[in-house]
């Protein structure tokens, strides 16, 4: 069953269609009494705009209202088995049971698609010369002297870009499973202080209603599409670390008088702020957090816990990972740069 995307109130339909497909008019809820989804009326270029974002009415089109039948005005007559309550039963399980597969089928394609691009970025800012055997085996490397250099794929860069891959591909089942593990246990503990402290029964929201531990993958995997999304233009366009000169970008501090604003400016000197590990880490935390407050529908400090869990879960992998990813010591310790808060 479909939801409100502003007041989460349960809805049998999202809208009735007439005619043709083109032919619709939204239902309203009877709650709030706005129009039930207008998402179903938008392009798929406004939804990846509004997710990255971070709308939380898309979130939850995206999440519970994606792929949910309309109401049909003019169809066919209903056959014997839709009419009797039992078979109207089979015929919501069976669609229930449909709609879980596309859900996973759906969570396997993003994750597919969404690793490969978070290995190229991981292999393009970790492309140092000590990453390969020969130094002409690197592409976009983080040396602003060289980030312009494309070399050729050699059986070097495909070798390190295969570790990456497999590398990322585990991190992300180790966040996945730690954040699915913690979730189990937050929202158990939730509905037990909720159970404890309320003494007439609770209205539970349309959100918890329809939640399966399917939607939490397919929201980090939803929510990671801001971070990805920064982090692959910072390495398209890499900021030049030098003036025309040849000398490097500094803050100049005789435009202040004031030493204090002087010494907090100059943190964003690029020598000093990692815009990549401020994306991937703080930006890509906060937009994880946000998802998961929307299908969790918990409170935000129960959703902090399950991400730190999460990031825990991760970092132990990273550690065992990081020598064979990186090849040596000195290349693991960039790993683990990139791959923990």
């Amino acid at each position: 069953m479909a939801i409100c995307i502003t007041c989460t109130h349960p809805i049998s339909h999202l809208y009735t269609v007439y005619e043709s497909a083109y032919n619709l008019r939204l239902e309203q809820c009877s709650k709030c009494l706005k129009f039930a989804d207008p998402y179903v009326e938008h392009d798929s270029l406004t939804l990846l705009l509004d997710l990255i974002l971070l709308k939380r009415e898309v979130y939850r089109h995206l999440i519970y209202n994606r792929g949910t039948e309309p109401r049909k005005a003019l169809g066919k007559s209903r056959t014997s088995l839709e009419e009797s309550q039992e078979g109207a039963d089979k015929l919501a399980a069976t669609k229930n049971q449909q709609r879980e597969k596309d859900r996973w089928w759906l969570i396997l394609k993003l994750a597919c698609g969404l690793i490969t691009v978070d290995a190229f970025i991981r292999w393009a800012q970790l492309s140092k010369p000590y990453f390969f055997p020969k130094a002409v085996a690197f592409s976009w490397s983080l040396d602003p002297q060289i980030s312009a250099d494309v070399s050729r794929w050699t059986v070097e860069t495909n070798i390190v870009f295969l570790r990456i891959l497999i590398g990322c591909l585990i991190e992300t089942f180790a966040f996945h499973g730690g954040v699915m593990v913690a979730s189990y246990f937050v929202l158990a503990l939730s509905d037990f202080f909720h159970s404890r402290r309320s003494i007439s029964p609770v209205e539970i929201s349309g959100v918890r209603q329809q939640f399966k531990f399917s939607l939490i993958p397919l929201t980090i995997f939803y929510s990671s599409l801001t971070k990805l999304f920064l982090l692959f233009l910072l390495t398209i366009w890499r900021p030049s670390a030098s003036k025309p000169g040849g000398s490097p970008y500094y803050w100049d501090p005789s435009y202040y008088s004031s030493p204090i604003v002087s010494r907090a400016l100059e943190i964003w000197d690029e020598d000093k702020l990692d815009r990549e590990w401020v994306v991937r880490n703080v930006l890509g935390g906060m937009a994880t957090g946000f998802g998961l407050r929307v299908v969790l529908d918990c409170h935000p400090v129960f959703t902090t816990v399950v991400i730190l869990v999460g990031w825990l879960a991760k970092t132990v992998v990273a550690g065992f990972l990081k020598n064979w990813v990186g090849g040596d010591e000195h290349s693991g310790d960039k790993w683990m740069a990139h791959s923990i808060p």
